[in-house]
This record gives structure tokens, C-alpha cells and sequence, in this order.
């Protein structure tokens, strides 16, 4: 199997997602305390503003996890970055702003710490958001040992990554196992499977690292579960809870 330069942990949007995390999610703050608590790579969700910069958002729109209203993606990149993207965390973390993709690639790198970059395109924007990541990708981590992992649950946003930058590893995220996605997951030429935790068997595992591809899991927070996935022989953990696992 191809060698894999990827630590097993790997922190759920810098720090975890949602009112459990202990930052706020997608926020270089996040990322901070990520590293504080000891991780090594990063999950973090890329889509792209109206004028095609990208830049870390979970959600379609803005209203969960900043003080702004409607589609991240119909919105020009200088009015995206005026956001406050901490306050619904807690006041610990207001005025903490939406970053750049290429803020936190070069944070990342700086630190001499591994990525996960979902692309998460705003709905029909699955092609360029694919391309647009793949090309920014390959340009910041030009002569780099470890490049990005870029993984999305839309196969068209892998196809446009692919076309524009084949040599960047690709992993395919699956909620339920569909007809097709082993399929699509080999002419994708993906590295890895990323799955909901609860869909790997030893079947399943078997499948997938038979075909040199790794197996990955979103989001895994409890220790039975942990267990579980390290006995059945996967090689990768995406969790929330920084401060319950440690990553060694």
C-alpha cells in the first residue's frame, strides 16, 4: 500500500465543531488551541466567496457560526472578512474573523502542521470550488514533503480537483455507502475513503485497503468508538474532542 505520511488524529475543524468545541470552529483560533492540546493535522472546511476567494466555512450560509446573513458564497470577499466569526462561540472569542484558505495553509505551514481540506462548495458551485481549491493548494505547498489531503463528499468538486491538479491526494467523504462510490472512489484515483464512523466493518476496511486505498473516519468522540476503529485496522481519526484524546 502506498505509504502514508498522515498522523492517525486529526482535529474537526481546528478544535472541534459546534457549542462543544472549545474554540470556535473553522477559526485560526481553533487551529491554535488544536495545536496546543498537541495535534499535527487539521480538518477544515473551504468554500469560495462571490469573488472566488477561498476561505473556512462549515455551513451553505452564515448565520450559525458568524454575525452575517444569507449564502457565504453570494458574498464578496472584503464583506466576508468584516464578520465576526467568535461571538456565538463565546465573548472569550469575539471579533475573531473568517480566514482565508490561504491564512491558514501558510499558519500550517509555518508550523510544520498537516491539512485536510474539505471542499465544501456552495451549492452549484461544485466544479470551481474543486478547481479554484486544487490550484491554490498546489501553489502554497509547491516543494513542500506533505501536501494536502483534499477530500469533499461531492464527487464533481474531486473530478475539478483532479482535472486541475492530479498530482494532489484525493479522498472521497461518504454519509451512507452508495451504489457506486467504490467505483467513483478508484477512477477518482483517491487515496482515501472518508467515512461516517459507524459504516466501517471489516469488510468494508478490507475492500478499501485492498485497493491501496486508506481509511478514514469523521467524527469520532467517544472511546468505544476510537477502540473499535483502531481494532478493526483504519488509519485515520477525525474528532472534536482535542482535550479527551491525545494524538500521539
Amino acid at each position: 500500500m502506498n505509504s502514508w505520511p498522515y498522523p492517525r488524529w486529526i482535529a474537526h475543524r481546528g478544535a472541534g465543531m459546534g457549542g462543544n468545541a472549545l474554540a470556535p470552529e473553522n477559526t485560526l483560533a481553533a487551529f491554535r488551541l488544536g495545536a496546543a492540546h498537541g495535534y499535527r493535522m487539521f480538518e477544515c472546511d473551504v468554500k469560495l466567496s462571490a469573488d472566488g476567494v477561498p476561505f473556512l466555512l462549515h455551513d451553505a450560509t452564515l448565520e450559525r457560526t458568524t454575525n452575517g446573513l444569507g449564502l457565504g458564497g453570494d458574498q464578496p470577499w472584503d464583506q466576508l472578512a468584516r464578520l465576526d466569526a467568535g461571538s456565538w462561540h463565546s465573548r472569550a472569542f469575539a471579533g475573531e474573523p473568517l480566514p482565508t484558505f490561504e491564512n491558514v495553509a501558510r499558519w500550517c505551514l509555518a508550523n510544520r502542521l498537516l491539512l485536510n481540506v474539505e471542499i465544501k462548495p456552495t451549492p452549484g458551485q461544485e466544479r470551481p470550488s474543486g478547481e479554484v481549491v486544487a490550484q491554490y493548494a498546489a501553489r502554497i505547498w509547491a516543494g513542500q514533503a506533505v501536501p494536502p489531503l483534499l477530500t469533499s463528499f461531492r464527487p464533481e468538486s474531486l473530478q475539478a480537483a483532479q482535472a486541475a491538479q492530479p498530482g494532489l491526494p484525493r479522498g472521497l467523504l461518504l454519509d451512507t455507502l452508495w451504489e457506486g462510490w467504490f467505483d467513483i472512489a478508484r477512477s477518482l484515483d483517491c487515496v482515501a475513503i472518508v467515512c461516517n464512523h459507524a459504516l466501517w466493518d471489516a469488510q468494508t476496511v478490507a475492500q478499501v485497503q485492498g485497493a491501496g486505498m486508506r481509511c478514514l473516519s469523521y467524527t469520532v468522540n467517544d472511546e468505544w468508538a476510537a477502540q473499535r476503529l483502531i481494532a478493526l485496522g483504519t488509519d485515520g481519526i477525525i474528532t472534536d474532542r482535542v482535550e479527551l484524546f491525545a494524538p500521539a
